[in-house]
């Protein structure tokens, strides 16, 4: 019942709510979990202006980007 805002934590959730939306529903909860894991990596790597291709490329090559710890 709240309007929709465009602050960064609704536009990190909007892709799950289209791809239930879409598909109808995520099938499990393990494949929930993986689809959440891998936005959540690409959200942050944008954040911190790592492309999500190279980023992708990155964790499939066994080599994931890790933002630096301050």
């Amino acid at each position: 019942r709240v309007p929709a805002d465009n602050n960064g934590s609704e536009r990190d959730i909007r892709m799950i709510k289209l791809r239930q939306k879409v598909s109808g529903c995520l099938r499990t909860l393990t494949g929930a979990r993986q689809f959440c894991a891998i936005r959540s990596y690409l959200s942050t790597a944008t954040k911190h202006g790592i492309g999500l291709f190279p980023a992708l490329v990155h964790l499939a090559e066994g080599r994931p980007w890790m933002p630096a710890t301050s």
